[in-house]
Parts: C-alpha cells; structure tokens; sequence
C-alpha cells in the first residue's frame, strides 16, 4: 500500500518498525492521528479532522501552503529543482539578494544550508577559521543536534552518549558578569553563541540591556559573535529581527525555520564579509550537494516577498500582543497551583507549568481539542504556542476556549 492509503494501526507499525519505536509510543501516548493535508493555520487528518496549528515548532509563520511560496515552488520544480554545483545558477543568486535585503546592515555574505543545525555548524566553522575556538553558549540555549552544534546547545541528555564533543563552557543567559569573565579567559580567542530569546529553553526572554553588554564586550574582548536567530528571525516576534536594535550587526547570523516558507527545507548563514573572507576566497572549504538549490532558492525568494508584502512583523506583534494578553488572563487562576508563569514576544509565547507531566497533559488536552502546540526540547515543563500570523479571529478564539477547556481539565486532575 502506498503513504496516503495506510491506516493508522499501520503507520505506527511501520514508525514501530523503522522509524524508532520512541516515536511510536509518543504518537500512541498522544493519540496523534494522521496529518495528510494542511492550508493556512489549518492541518487535516486521514480521520476527517482539522486542527488549528499552533506548533509546528516555528516554522509556519506565514502558515501551511503559502500560496506565493507554492506557486513558486511548484514553477521551479518543474522546471529545474537541482542545480549541477558547475554551471551558474541564477535563483541562489536572487535568493541571497533577496535574504540581504532584509538582513541587518553589515550582513553582505550569505550560505544556503538545509537545516538550523547545518547553519549552526558552519557558523562555529567561521568562527574557528579565524582562530576563535574558544567556545562559550548559553546554559538553556539550543542550537541543534548535529556534532558541533550540539556541543554549544548544553543539555546533558542530549550530549552524554555522544562525548568527547568541541570543548565549550556555558554561563547563564542573561548573566553578563559570567559571560565576562569567561571572555577574560578566552584571552581574545572567544567565540560566544546565544538567541536573542531562548526557544526551545522555554521563551526565555533576556533582560533589557543585556544583548547590548553583550556585543560590547564581544567588540571589547576581540570576541567573535554568533546569533541564532533561526526560531525567532525573519518578524515571529515582532520585528524582522528579534536581536535588534541592541545588537547592530553580530559577526555572524543564523537563520531558518520560517525562511522555508513552510514548504521546501533551507537555512542560511549570514556574515560580514570580514568574517566569511576565508570561505569567500575558498568555496571548498565548506559545501553542500543541496544547500542553495533552485529550489529552496525559489522558496527564500517567494517567502521574502511574502514576508515584506504582508508587513508579517507587524501582524506578528499586532496578534502576538493581543494572544499573550489572552493567555495570560486564562492563565491567572492557575498560577501557583499548576502555573509558574507566561511569557512571550510576538507570536512566541511560553506557559511554563510546575512540572513537566503538567505541560506534557495540556500539549494532549489540547491536541483533543483540536489544537496543535509545542513542548520546549530544553525545558519540558514549558508549553509554547507558535501561531502564523494567518490566524483567523475566530481561530484565534477558538483557540483560546480550548486553552481555556484544558487548563480547567488539567486543574482538575491535580
């Protein structure tokens, strides 16, 4: 039987089977049915079903199925998907003029990539061709699960089985004392990667000044400076760029996630030309048979269009605003019985719960309300809620009703 013709008994066989059996029980655990089609804020179901996707871990800020991104897609798959890596292609070029048009000024150089993780890794890779190899992240930060990445995202269940990983020191988010000693001892050899607000930590949202002590000591101490902006650029938190105005141009930024479009895979590298001159000069320093083909180029092309034509920031912060106020409000009676806290920026926001079986229960409550959301991979008691910005007004209440239904539910079983 092909894909779309296999029940659900027999997906999970097959999960079971290949795929991991982790990913079976999780999927039985949820009771999560079969997503077989999606458009907007909307993902259907073999069963009939719709839901409301508030999750999809960042990535479908302009929604599923964008159809500027689609029409483009579909175009260039047709035409020429992959490129022969020879000859000059011109999409990629568009796609990097395109990406820098909107990139923070300074930020000339671009690499297409495949994933957050493939960018994360050829950030420390730039990093490193300049002798800064001393390593310093965040404690809470997520970077990605590939070799190098991982050894910045510090989180020992991830890390433990695959040690020895690239030496890298982590000093608390937000702490500048902490992060300023450490450069002291990286003796101008440092090279610090950080989010402008910590995803998959939790919404951590740094306090104000600290992005700007920061860069000042990276310039101060000869310190190389990374930005992960891969879950929170390109206007999810309400402005293009969520580690701006603090931070003027870092060395390099990271970015993916929305910048697919929700349709085609592509990440990408940004860097100043002083910082990407090593590979500028050397293209086979680093390279990928996929990173920058025609078609995820199409993609970057489209989805930047979409991004300026429909002031997604915008909307982003107008709906985001209004969301976290709402989330909040439903929240209050709960806070100190199940509730730790809310927060948020844009379309970005975290209800972190007193213990993780709280958070996992409301991701299932309300996945049967027939609304999609997140867990944090770095903070598991932390719910987040990552809605396009083509939620529609009643989405949006419905959407809060069911938040509403399940928090009362959860309360209940305490």
């Amino acid at each position: 039987m092909s894909g779309p013709d296999l029940n659900r008994a027999e997906i999970v066989a097959l999960y079971r089977a290949h795929l991991g059996r982790g990913r079976a029980a999780l999927a039985e655990f949820v009771s999560a049915p079969v997503e077989v089609a999606s458009h907007g804020a909307i993902v259907e179901t073999s069963d009939g079903r719709s839901f409301i996707d508030c999750g999809g871990y960042a990535v479908f800020l302009l929604g599923h199925c964008p159809e500027p991104v689609v029409s483009a897609v579909v175009e260039q798959v047709r035409r020429h998907p992959l490129a022969t890596r020879l000859l000059l292609e011109p999409q990629v070029a568009e796609a990097a003029r395109a990406l820098v048009s909107i990139a923070p000024e300074g930020l000339d150089s671009v690499a297409f990539l495949n994933s957050g993780a493939e960018a994360t890794e050829l950030g420390l890779e730039i990093a490193r061709a300049h002798g800064q190899d001393r390593l310093i992240t965040m404690l809470g930060g997520y970077h990605g699960k590939t070799t190098g990445a991982l050894a910045v995202t510090p989180k020992s269940e991830y890390q433990q089985r695959f040690q020895p990983l690239l030496p890298a020191t982590a000093v608390p988010y937000g702490d500048i004392g902490a992060l300023e000693a450490e450069l002291v001892a990286a003796e101008g050899r440092g090279a610090v990667i950080l989010e402008p607000i910590q995803g998959e930590g939790g919404v951590v949202i740094p306090p104000p000044g600290y992005l700007a002590a920061v860069q000042r000591l990276c310039r101060a101490s000869d310190t190389f400076l990374i930005v992960d902006e891969i879950q929170t650029g390109l206007g999810r938190t309400g402005t293009m760029w969520a580690h701006q105005p603090e931070i003027e141009c870092p060395d390099v930024l990271l970015v993916g996630k929305a910048l697919s479009g929700g349709v085609v895979p592509v990440s990408a590298v940004l860097a100043t030309a002083a910082a990407f001159r090593p590979f500028a000069d050397d293209p086979t320093l680093h390279s990928s048979t996929f990173g920058g083909s025609p078609l995820a180029s199409a993609a970057v092309v489209a989805t930047v269009g979409a991004l300026i034509a429909g002031d997604t920031a915008a909307r982003a912060a107008e709906l985001g605003d209004r969301m976290l106020a709402a989330v909040r409000e439903l929240c209050a009676p709960y806070v100190g019985r199940t509730v730790r806290d809310v927060r948020g920026r844009g379309l970005l926001i975290g209800i972190e719960f007193l213990r993780p079986d709280l958070a996992a229960e409301l991701v299932t409550d309300l996945l049967a309300h027939g609304v999609i959301v997140n867990h944090s991979l770095g903070a598991s008691a932390v719910v987040r809620l990552t809605p396009p910005v083509v939620l529609t007004d009643d989405q949006e209440r419905t959407v809060l009703a069911a938040l509403d239904n399940a928090l009362t539910a959860l309360l209940s079983h305490v």
